[in-house]
């Protein structure tokens, strides 16, 4: 029995100094602004890493900053990650701006790669909002205090930190070392790798080295469902999106039966409102849009002489400006997709007005006012009453003078189911 014991145990030990030997390390690429689609990726790579009990996280970040609610998950996330976490900001070129920077002081290790910066996480209010001075203290205050927390509790400069949300403050690589808000300065990958090697952390209140050697680096990659989303949540294609769906279902409803317009529209528009939970969307700029769908709709319907098309033309080209207004870059819509969708939603429109102008303004050619001008021959003498036939059919008819049968006639009304005629005189 003694000899199984220590057999077993031989395979533990065996099985343990395996995984040292061949530890593995997950690669997490973040070059979006912070999003809840991008939260939930980076949450979902933790969480099956602390499952697969993965060594090491390693979040390569490039953002302008983001959401403060996605940025918070992120950082509870990476508190609460059994693996260890190191956020490397690269490559050269790139940075972590506002929540972006938060990130980096939640991380285990934070590391850049020269050339890139660090900071400028002044809370601004989305939305395009305008916020008394109270208010702003109080989101500044809170700010702060969060940041000095997390640095604190990281051993970062707290100072610093809080500088990054009071004054916007922005360092580069080389001053943010100095400043002990990073932890080093890495080259590339394959360098940071080399530098964590040996390093001594502590996570879940134990020290722990870091043994590196023979990683097995795997890239965690988008499923088909993220990258979707994550399209779908820029801000410029959630309002192609949504412009698409008013069009698609305005002709659908104007030519009931055709089908596939209704459905794309119809797809489009609810993508878009997905899209649209995952941004700060001004609805007053929705409404805008919409009230531009009905009075573009009802130009169709009501004459107007273009005062609708053009109200509905203004009020698309303001709900398009107000929809995304916030101060961040990333979050408004550019002027060329305004612009561009604009145009082509309003020339749509035009035409419609058109042919529905011009259908109106052609004369009647079915039914009973379809007949009036129309030729055909006296069937019977009409005198005043009598028979003719037109358009393929036998009508009755009445005429203020004589006609002779086979006699040719014009209509001049219809009255009922009788027609006046008058014959047509040689030369007409």
């Amino acid at each position: 029995m003694r000899w199984r014991f220590f057999f077993v145990l031989g395979l533990i030990l065996c099985s343990t100094l395996a995984f040292a030997e061949s530890p593995t390390i997950r690669v997490v690429s973040i070059s979006d602004p912070i999003t809840p689609v991008t939260a939930r990726f980076l949450e979902r790579n933790l969480d099956e890493a602390a499952r697969q009990a993965e060594r090491l996280v390693l979040i390569e970040l490039d953002t302008p900053g983001g959401l403060d609610t996605a940025m918070r998950e992120i950082v509870k996330e990476i508190f609460a990650s059994p693996a260890v976490v190191v956020v490397y900001v690269a490559p050269s070129g790139a940075r972590a701006a506002s929540a972006g920077a938060i990130i980096c002081l939640a991380a285990d290790v934070c590391a850049m790669a020269p050339g890139t910066n660090i900071g400028a996480a002044h809370p601004v209010a989305l939305g395009g909002e305008k916020v008394d001075p109270t208010m702003e203290t109080k989101l500044v205050n809170d700010a702060e205090a969060y940041v000095e927390s997390i640095a604190r509790q990281r051993g970062r400069d707290a100072t610093l930190a809080r500088q990054m949300v009071r004054d916007s403050l922005s360092l580069s690589a080389d001053k943010a070392l100095e400043g002990k808000v990073i932890d080093l300065i890495a080259r590339d990958q394959a360098d940071l790798l080399q530098q964590l090697e040996g390093r001594t952390l502590l996570k879940g209140g134990r020290e722990l080295v870091l043994q590196l050697q023979g990683a097995q680096v795997t890239a965690a990659e988008m499923t088909k469902v993220e990258r979707i989303r994550n399209a779908i949540s820029n801000p410029n294609v959630a309002y192609v999106l949504m412009m698409l769906g008013i069009l698609g279902i305005f002709f659908e409803l104007s030519n009931p039966g055709v089908i596939l317009p209704g459905v794309i529209g119809t797809i489009s528009l609810l993508l878009a409102l997905f899209a649209f939970q995952t941004l700060p969307v001004n609805y007053a700029g929705v409404l805008l849009i919409l009230l531009a769908l009905v009075l573009l709709i009802a130009e169709i319907n009501v004459v107007s002489y273009g005062m609708l098309t053009v109200g509905g033309l203004v009020a698309m080209v303001l709900g398009s400006l107000l929809l995304f207004d916030s101060p961040e870059p990333w979050l408004r819509l550019s002027w060329k997709v305004v612009l561009s969708t604009v145009l082509v939603a309003a020339g749509f429109f035009l035409l419609i007005v058109k042919k529905a102008l011009t259908a109106q303004r052609r004369p009647k050619t079915t039914g009973r006012e379809g007949l009036i001008g129309e030729a055909g021959t006296a069937q019977s003498s009409i005198d005043p009453e009598g028979k003719v036939f037109i358009h393929g059919e036998y009508w009755d008819a009445n005429s203020d003078t004589p006609i002779a049968a086979g006699d040719k006639v014009v209509v001049e009304a219809v009255e009922g189911m009788n027609l006046k005629v008058r014959k047509i005189a040689t030369g007409d």
